[in-house]
């Protein structure tokens, strides 16, 4: 059974969730106004700025980072039921390393969207998304979105990496590994999510490539954690180690 958590031994998004003043919300009704709102939103500005060509990619990003946060939350909850190494505990939530990687990958995306390809000497990809004039509230709103994509990558990469060095540095009890071994699997589904985003990105090389490299490197490092945690399943010495 897993024990009370505290803030600091949650994802950044949880914390948020919980920490609403006065408002008490579900992380289950929390992620329904979270979908709910952002494809309200997709919805309702293709309508009014007659942007339909562009509503089914944003539709798709949203639908991703509802995945994300289902699958961050699940993976967060399912290894909650476990007695945690406290050093382990503290590096997967305790560090906001998920909030900084998420800021480079939001950086590395804007700088794509606003930057001309000096290369090619394309437009921004702004520019050939929506146009040379792109409605202030528009931009805004895939500004939005885009970070919440960009937050559930950089989490996803945190779970991955702090995956891998988790089943490197102990071992576990059957038991425990096993709850390990479910949980890993659920970020490289998450990871495997994200390849709905490929229709939209054909037409953009660069996207594209970043997009396949970066679901192979959740997979192969993922895998790597998947590997060492059934080479070493019921080994549990220093499984409790700080």
């Amino acid at each position: 059974m897993s024990r009370p958590t505290d803030f600091g031994e949650t994802w950044t998004y949880e914390s948020i969730v919980g920490a609403l003043p006065g408002i008490s919300v579900s992380t289950t009704l929390a992620l329904a106004i979270q979908l709910g709102v952002f494809e309200a939103g997709v919805l309702l500005l293709a309508w009014f700025h007659d942007l339909w060509s562009v509503a089914l990619a944003g539709s798709a990003a949203v639908f991703v980072a509802g995945i994300g946060s289902i699958e961050m939350v699940r993976v967060a909850r399912r290894i909650r039921t476990v007695e945690l190494p406290a050093a382990y505990r503290r590096l997967v939530f305790g560090s906001n390393m998920d909030v900084l990687l998420a800021v480079l990958a939001f950086c590395a995306m804007l700088t794509y969207l606003f930057v001309p390809n000096p290369a090619t000497g394309r437009a921004p990809f702004l520019d050939r998304l929506l146009g040379p004039d792109p409605p202030v509230l528009v931009v805004y709103f895939l500004l939005l979105v885009l970070w919440d994509v960009c937050y559930r990558i950089g989490t996803g990469w945190w779970a991955t990496v702090t995956a891998l060095w988790r089943s490197y540095r102990y071992g576990f009890d059957a038991d425990t590994a096993r709850t390990f071994f479910w949980a890993d699997v659920e970020t490289i589904a998450f990871g495997v999510v994200q390849l709905l985003l490929i229709p939209f990105v054909l037409d953009y090389p660069v996207l594209l490539a970043v997009l396949l490299a970066h679901v192979s490197a959740v997979l192969v490092v993922t895998s790597a954690s998947l590997w060492l945690l059934y080479a070493k399943r019921g080994s549990p010495e220093d499984a409790t180690a700080t």
